[in-house]
């Protein structure tokens, strides 16, 4: 059987075998773990009580983070807070860190925070429906969506929209595929990844599976700036704990 994946980057379409797609992201994630593991043996004992030591905490969270071990991030993105207050309102990635360490309602607390900070953003949105969902439910999550009077960058309008409910995901995928090709790539990430999470959360695990495949196939983000990359490594590890937890049923 034939398993469709996009490879936007290069700007052609692949067809690979299941057992193709999985070689490549067992590779991936082998890779990654190596990486990660060795930037934790490297990085310095951090002092939490000096402020200088708020790098090493942002290094020491990520690093956990992409080996799969949320809580442990999360404790450091604290300490970030703890000995920089001033970076309370700025910290997405522990709203993040809060949400896949299963604590919803810290993370939609830390989302509502960033909102403040930057009320433009409607990633920071999406990611605020997610905690609300997992939290009170989809109803309940998609009442207390935020809302938003300026425009974002593509693709997060029509991505937004599907989370309002007024777009389908085929409908986003199709805007993300059209417009310019010079951000074609890009916008098929997000919309894979934001796709694939949300049916994640959904429990629709044929198309979490599909989509965030896709999105971590697609080699744009791992060749971006941080925000990029760092939201390729969650994609990546939502889908190695939904395959994860299929393998152990």
């Amino acid at each position: 059987m034939l398993l469709l994946v996009c490879r936007w980057c290069s700007g052609t379409t692949q067809a690979q075998t299941a057992d193709e797609v999985a070689r490549q992201i067992a590779a991936i994630n082998a890779e990654q773990a190596q990486m990660h593991q060795e930037e934790l043996k490297s990085l310095p004992k951090p002092d939490p009580q000096s402020k200088a030591s708020v790098d090493v905490y942002s290094q020491l969270g990520d690093a956990e983070l992409f080996l799969g071990n949320a809580a442990r991030a999360e404790e450091h993105y604290r300490q970030m807070v703890v000995l920089d207050p001033a970076l309370e309102a700025s910290h997405w990635r522990l709203g993040i860190a809060c949400f896949l360490a299963d604590h919803p309602q810290a993370g939609a607390a830390q989302f509502e925070k960033y909102h403040s900070f930057d009320s433009v953003d409607r990633e920071n949105g999406i990611w605020r429906y997610f905690c609300h969902y997992r939290a009170s439910g989809k109803a309940a999550a998609r009442e207390q969506l935020l809302r938003y009077e300026k425009d974002d960058r593509p693709p997060f309008r029509e991505v937004y929209q599907f989370f309002q409910g007024t777009m389908t995901a085929e409908q986003v995928l199709q805007a993300a595929n059209g417009g310019e090709e010079r951000n074609r790539a890009s916008r098929q990430f997000y919309s894979h990844l934001y796709i694939g999470l949300n049916a994640s959360l959904e429990g629709d695990t044929a198309t979490a599976v599909r989509s965030l495949q896709q999105a971590t196939l697609n080699s744009w983000p791992q060749n971006a700036g941080y925000g990029p990359r760092y939201m390729w490594q969650v994609g990546r590890l939502e889908l190695n704990r939904i395959q994860k937890a299929g393998r152990e049923r």
